[in-house]
């Protein structure tokens, strides 16, 4: 039983900082924003 308890401590432990990771990217990284232009075949738009 105590190997089940380290187990899902370990578990825990690493998901908080992988939670923690997700926090701090969404809190510090700023995307840039850019225009997009996609060009479209002629053909499709004679349908």
């Amino acid at each position: 039983m105590p190997s089940l308890i380290r187990f899902l401590l370990i578990i825990g432990f690493l998901a908080g900082l992988i939670y923690g990771g997700m926090i701090a990217l969404v809190t510090f990284v700023e995307p840039q924003p850019r225009e997009m232009s996609q060009s479209i075949p002629p053909a499709r738009l004679n349908k």
